[in-house]
């Protein structure tokens, strides 16, 4: 088969999941040609590869008009046998056989402060057109938990066998860890991750607001590169006069491995997650984990998390100082956590992802 690979997203977080199945497909697939769709700022990373994949440029945005038209144009023009879209946008006028990447519907629930409500809504309207379109013409659907599988199922109606669950998987970071200087000889929690609303990350704050009155030294480090929506935050944190939050910024991989390998506790407050990868990764450079109940997280970490409540601060703050003030707990997790993150393969995602591929065909 000819099968392209729409990686645009190649490089950004969410990208992750493209880059890997790319790079797997790689080492168990040397009969089928794949053309690979990239953004220019990324076409350097996939200088080096196998002599069945190829590199095709194309700048088009994600969810804009030119997505509908001109990647449109690009594909039609590649004959290919199969396309696969990992994340859901595409082309809606594409009717080629195709299997399309559904990783979770959260856009679909949750407002974004930062943005207009106007434009928002109109853009959820039109995110949930570009869904109902995937899960009708797609042979196969792909998308990260059984959680997800069954929202698919029970939003858009549609036959489970249609969809396949693939699980992402956490990789340790070889980088040597560089110490971020903030927190050197600090005792503090952490969460990484984007700031959206369903991230939660205002009970966080409140929770740790609440730490405080018993562990009047402890910080809070939100790790990411901040936006609009942490914009939101901080402010929030400062007139509330809140002490003892830090938001880091982008940090670099030496520095992130740095900060799970050194936290008293990493936190997942989130309402909504396709697979939840940061609680993972923590657990890959073992940092005890206290988790959301929420949504696939109880699937992806099984009985390796310490788990909350994400409606009650009350509830977040009991679990994390259980975490920090009980030594059996905190080493239970950590074996656990080991556990857990081995039980997930980027190899078999890219396996199971060739098997779709084939009943295709």
């Amino acid at each position: 088969m000819k099968i392209v690979i729409d990686a645009r997203e190649s490089g950004t977080s969410t990208g992750r999941y493209v880059d890997k199945l790319i790079e797997y497909l790689q080492r168990i697939d040397t009969y089928n040609t794949y053309v690979l769709l990239l953004k220019k700022n990324r076409l350097s990373a996939y200088q080096n590869i196998e002599p069945n994949f190829q590199v095709v440029e194309c700048n088009v945005k994600e969810f804009t008009f030119a997505e509908q038209t001109r990647l449109l144009r690009v594909i039609r023009k590649l004959k290919p046998d199969l396309v696969h879209f990992p994340l859901v946008q595409h082309p809606v006028l594409y009717f080629g056989k195709c299997v399309i990447g559904m990783l979770d519907l959260t856009t679909l629930r949750f407002r974004n402060p930062s943005k207009n409500p106007i434009i928002f809504w109109l853009k959820q309207k039109i995110y949930w057109f570009v869904n109902y379109v995937a899960t009708k013409k797609a042979a196969k659907i792909i998308t990260i938990s059984e959680f997800v599988k069954n929202d698919i199922v029970e939003h858009f109606k549609i036959d489970p066998s249609k969809i396949v669950v693939t699980h992402n998987s956490a990789d340790f970071i070889a980088d040597k860890p560089i110490a971020y200087e903030p927190l050197i000889d600090k005792q503090f929690i952490m969460y990484v991750g984007r700031h959206q609303p369903h991230k939660n990350l205002d009970r966080l704050i409140e929770a740790h607001h609440k730490l405080l009155k018993v562990h009047p030294k402890l910080i809070l480090a939100i790790v990411g590169k901040k936006d609009k929506t942490t914009a939101i935050l901080q402010e929030n944190v400062e007139s509330a006069n809140y002490k003892n939050v830090v938001f880091t910024d982008f940090v670099s991989d030496a520095q992130l491995r740095w900060l799970y390998e050194h936290t008293a506790c990493y936190v997942f407050p989130s309402l909504s997650e396709g697979f939840g990868l940061p609680g993972l990764e923590a657990m890959v450079h073992g940092a005890p984990v206290a988790s959301s109940n929420a949504t696939s997280l109880p699937e992806v970490y099984g009985d390796a998390a310490h788990y909350f409540d994400p409606l009650d601060d009350n509830d977040i703050a009991q679990k994390i100082s259980e975490i920090i003030d009980n030594k059996s707990l905190r080493q239970e997790l950590f074996t656990k956590g080991k556990k857990q993150a081995s039980e997930f393969s980027w190899r078999r995602m890219a396996e199971q992802t060739l098997e779709v591929y084939e009943k295709c065909a």
